[in-house]
């Protein structure tokens, strides 16, 4: 008989040590940021890199693989290309959830539940401390949505302008970074949700009703509306589409 084999140290939960590739690259963040370097600028040549951080070729071309798949740099071909510094966004984190989420057999319900749970807390916050330009982009989306309702296309951008803005007017940085992310994962048109005109109509309603409790600085009233438009929703996937709702997520471009 063979003898088990011991766990190893990940699968005791022991965090498994970083590779040199990534803390050369947090190396390089940590640079980055020490520079005070912004969105286009160009980081130092590969040969100054190489004798700044004395590492070889292969370990420094592969920290930058890993930022530039982490949103942090673009590597620009060609002369006078190389490593450009760039803005991560949300994009990021929805893979990484997605295939957290995927890995662990989730169904795209767990991500309706999430969005629950998150953004009355989120309304309460903007109606206390959304900005005045946030609250007229908020406004806006409501009105495109309202005149343009027999599109579903636009309906479905402005519905994500929606619950975007409040997550970022949350003053919340992590709030909006966290629905940007569900709600890349969550889009009803991929993954097979659909809304007749009658649906886009109650949505519209629920959006008026947020703002108008947001625009009247009432966290209480805000939250409450929210709660509701979301609960709305999932009763409604429920009874429409099910099988939507209970279906495995995956890491996927959608049809």
């Amino acid at each position: 008989m063979t003898a088990p084999v011991a766990p190893g140290p990940a699968a005791r939960g022991t965090p498994r040590p970083k590779k040199t590739a990534e803390l050369l690259a947090q190396r390089i963040v940590a640079d980055i940021n020490r520079r005070g370097n912004t969105v286009g600028d160009r980081l130092p040549p590969e040969r100054e890199m190489l004798e700044h951080y004395s590492v070889g070729r292969g370990t420094l071309r592969e920290s930058l693989r890993f930022l530039e798949l982490q949103g942090v740099i673009a590597l620009k071909p060609g002369p006078g290309g190389g490593p450009v510094v760039q803005r991560p966004d949300a994009g990021t984190l929805a893979t990484t959830l997605t295939l957290l989420l995927q890995f662990g057999n989730a169904p795209f319900r767990t991500v309706a539940e999430a969005r629950g749970g998150l953004e009355p807390m989120m309304a309460r916050l903007a109606a206390e401390r959304m900005s005045a330009g946030h609250l007229a982009d908020l406004r806006s989306s409501v009105e495109v949505m309202g005149d343009h309702l027999h599109d579903q296309a636009v309906f479905l951008e402005q519905n994500k302008r929606f619950h975007d803005v409040i997550a970022h007017g949350s003053g919340n940085e992590l709030f909006g970074l966290v629905v940007d992310a569900l709600l890349g994962i969550l889009d009803g048109s991929a993954i097979g949700i659909d809304y007749p005109e009658v649906r886009r109509r109650a949505v519209h309603r629920a959006h008026l009703r947020i703002y108008e409790a947001i625009a009247a600085r009432d966290p209480a009233a805000s939250a409450e509306a929210m709660t509701r438009h979301i609960d709305e929703y999932i009763r409604y996937a429920e009874r429409k589409f099910p099988e939507v709702l209970a279906a495995p997520i995956v890491w996927s471009d959608g049809p």
